[in-house]
């Protein structure tokens, strides 16, 4: 086949355009990939409803696993490509580089660099990595987005073992968190989310108690709502890690005094650098094998259908949707089948 068909956005509020393009033809260091899979992300409906800018036209979806055209390889990779020469990459802020590229959030061009499309061409500066057998797509897609991004977060927080933790927000990096919170040996998982439904679902991922409203003070919290209205209660030298607010949220009110007097830290964590894509297959491959990640994709649908998807994602506001590029629209609307 000469063409590949992609759904571009072209605008908030505007459904996807499903169009066929010529296949692209490559520069030195890039590599194609055949799309087998693609779940769409929160960040993809907040551009749609016109909360997050994005250029347009442009292809959407970045959590994707495919298959490298020349050697077969069933790979993912990172949601970025950086430089690897800029300072902020010297500094281990490869995720904030200076000539940054983000699949799923650039303007279409000459080469397709969404998820949303049967074709992607991936960058030089790109990690791939191959995907550990017997993992379904379900499990792998979020693994470049949500699953690195919790990873990333464990990272900076240092040490689980034994400490209570909580995480604001029981949606699909909320629940990655409980499970490595639990599979790390956190003396206690408390979760905090309005929805019944959501609470009783990070139970199944190893929460030791849910709230709807105030949870007790912990070592560790985890913001990964956007809505968090107040900073959580902390013990002596708790660490509050914010990953949750990617668009514009109202201000959270902060004590200067507690803090110091509580020898509290504050992170943000946006993206991820390479080593967190590395330990969020690693975990996946491993004990997080005993959670159930494939049932939080209860829909796939087909390429032709994205629109159909999309407002399902938007109305049902499952963890995740799929799409499957390379499947007819016969085939897609049905439930996920594990491979």
């Amino acid at each position: 086949m000469n063409e590949y068909r992609a759904a571009l956005f072209d605008g908030p509020g505007l459904p996807l355009r499903l169009a066929s393009f010529r296949n692209p033809e490559l520069q030195p260091g890039e590599m194609l990939v055949r799309v087998t899979a693609c779940t769409i992300c929160g960040s993809d409906l907040h551009t749609l409803a016109g909360r997050r800018p994005a250029p347009a036209p442009s292809i959407l979806g970045h959590e994707a696993v495919g298959i490298l055209v020349t050697t077969g390889r069933r790979v993912t990779w990172s949601i970025m490509a950086c430089c690897g020469e800029c300072d902020r990459c010297r500094r281990g802020l490869e995720q904030k580089c200076e000539r940054l590229f983000k699949y799923g959030h650039a303007a279409h061009g000459a080469s397709p660099s969404g998820g949303l499309s049967e074709l992607m061409v991936l960058r030089p500066g790109t990690t791939v990595l191959d995907v550990p057998e017997g993992l379904a797509d379900e499990v792998v897609c979020p693994a470049n987005c949500a699953t690195a991004t919790v990873a990333a977060c464990f990272r900076v927080t240092g040490t689980i073992q034994g400490r209570s933790i909580l995480v604001q927000g029981a949606g699909l990096l909320g629940l990655t968190a409980v499970a490595m919170a639990t599979a790390g040996g956190a003396a206690e998982v408390h979760v905090v989310d309005p929805d019944a439904e959501r609470r009783e679902l990070a139970r199944r991922f190893g929460a030791t108690a849910c709230h709807a409203g105030d949870p007790p003070a912990v070592d560790v919290a985890f913001e990964f709502s956007g809505r968090s209205a107040a900073m959580p209660a902390l013990r002596i030298g708790g660490v509050w890690v914010l990953a949750g607010a990617v668009f514009a949220v109202p201000p959270v009110a902060i004590d200067p005094e507690a803090i110091v007097r509580g020898l509290w830290r504050i992170e943000g964590v946006h993206n991820y650098r390479p080593q967190d894509l590395e330990a969020a297959l690693a975990f996946l491959a491993g004990p997080g094998r005993r959670f159930p990640f494939a049932e939080l994709v209860p829909r796939t649908f087909a390429l032709a259908e994205v629109n159909a998807a999309l407002e399902y994602a938007a109305t049902a506001r499952p963890p995740r949707v799929m799409i499957r590029p390379q499947a007819s629209s016969q085939e897609g609307h049905l439930p996920s089948q594990a491979q």
